[in-house]
């Protein structure tokens, strides 16, 4: 597996974690980061113990936003996290998981695969750690200001009342970043922390539009994020985003070699990323 290094001079880093209460000093990621900031983004996170209704609510919102073109971030821990990161997938949406261990340390181990499926389908992991050490308690809660940082919205869609997740609504809100929650049954424990942060302000979420509406986004305006498989498609998708679809111009300002550059729009032709218009032009799908 690959590991790169987020420069804290970059622009992600200091978009999303250079002003945070105590920003990380460090940031490893695998995959594809350099789309992020250009698509509304939704941290779903909740209890790793769910139930029925919550799997129906997580899978129903994480799918709509995925289809509508919100990056869907979430931490790969059991329960909420995993149904949303997989929810986004079977959507053909773009997902980050923020992990508590090293990248190359997925946690769970039965998470694995996922992992895997999120690089192919052009999502990234981060972790703020490094080594192969399993991780402590306190990088649990640590993960979860990285998770709020990225997000235009942290959405709990389900959480007992002292569920890790309503540890993600706090950081969202000592960040200025907009709380929502999936009111539950009030007889049920598995609802009782989103039920309390309704209580205590955060927007009650009873339908997708809810969630749009605290974007400032109109889904039938987006297009899902198109990111790159490696750095080559990356290129390629960035200038085709910025209006350039003329093959020579292409080639010319993605400074490749011509054989890569041929390969690279044939995967992207395949994959479905872009089409072409005829006459040596391409647009983005």
């Amino acid at each position: 597996m690959i590991v790169n290094k987020l420069k804290l001079n970059s622009q992600l880093y200091q978009k999303y974690f250079a002003n945070i209460t105590d920003p990380p000093k460090q940031l490893f990621y695998n995959g594809s980061v350099d789309k992020l900031a250009d698509y509304p983004k939704v941290a779903i996170v909740g209890s790793r113990k769910v139930s029925a209704y919550g799997r129906i609510i997580t899978e129903k919102l994480a799918s709509q936003l995925a289809s509508g073109g919100a990056i869907i971030i979430s931490g790969l821990a059991l329960g909420v996290d995993s149904l949303a990161h997989k929810a986004c997938l079977d959507s053909s949406g773009v997902t980050v998981a923020v992990l508590p261990s090293a990248v190359t340390q997925i946690y769970p181990a039965s998470h694995h695969s996922l992992a895997s499926q999120i690089l192919a389908k052009g999502g990234a992991l981060l972790s703020e750690y490094s080594g192969n050490d399993l991780p402590q308690k306190y990088q649990f809660i640590a993960r979860n200001r990285l998770i709020a940082a990225m997000a235009d919205v942290v959405l709990i869609t389900e959480a007992a009342e002292r569920s890790g997740s309503l540890h993600t609504a706090n950081f969202a809100l000592e960040q200025g970043k907009t709380v929502m929650a999936v009111p539950g049954n009030i007889t049920s424990p598995n609802s009782a922390g989103t039920n309390q942060l309704i209580k205590s302000g955060a927007i009650p979420v009873t339908s997708v539009d809810d969630i749009w509406q605290a974007l400032g986004v109109s889904p039938n305006t987006q297009k899902a994020a198109i990111l790159g498989d490696d750095e080559q498609e990356a290129v390629i998708i960035s200038l085709l985003a910025q209006g350039i679809n003329d093959g020579v111009e292409l080639l010319e300002k993605s400074q490749l070699e011509t054989r890569v550059f041929n390969q690279t729009i044939t995967m992207l032709e395949i994959s479905g990323k872009i089409r072409p218009l005829g006459g040596g032009n391409w647009t983005l799908s």
